[in-house]
């Protein structure tokens, strides 16, 4: 008596069902969390200008016109990901704001500009978190 081995054509389709639903579910968090780790980029980018905004008020008694006063080099400032370009204007009070670039603004419609200003009030709130 021959014995039979592998797989049985059912067999095969109820594997490719589990991991289709596998990946139905799998794939959406994936994507939400490559957006999260690429905000990450442009709040950190955000708060160093902030920072370096705050720095040159207390050297010159007014924020920076332009990203060039700040030693960041190109107006607008794109962060070393690429993913977001950051820009900041004033004199007796500031905003940067941080847009999302490329992949990123794709990724993360919710999230295309992230802002905070001088007295460090945040915006979008959920980009935040």
């Amino acid at each position: 008596m021959n014995k039979i081995k592998g797989f049985s054509l059912i067999e095969l389709m109820i594997a490719v069902a589990i991991m289709g639903i596998l990946a139905a579910v799998i794939y959406p968090t994936y994507t939400d969390f490559v957006a999260k780790g690429g905000r990450a980029d442009g709040l950190a980018a955000v708060m160093r200008v902030a920072n370096l905004q705050e720095q040159f008020y207390l050297d010159n008694r007014q924020y920076a016109t332009d990203m060039n006063d700040l030693n960041l080099g190109a107006d607008p400032y794109v962060t070393d990901n690429g993913l977001y370009s950051v820009d900041s204007t004033g004199t007796a009070s500031f905003i940067v704001v941080a847009t999302a670039q490329g992949k990123q603004a794709s990724r993360d419609s919710a999230c295309i500009t992230i802002q905070i200003n001088d007295i460090g009030e945040k915006s979008p709130a959920e980009c935040w978190e």
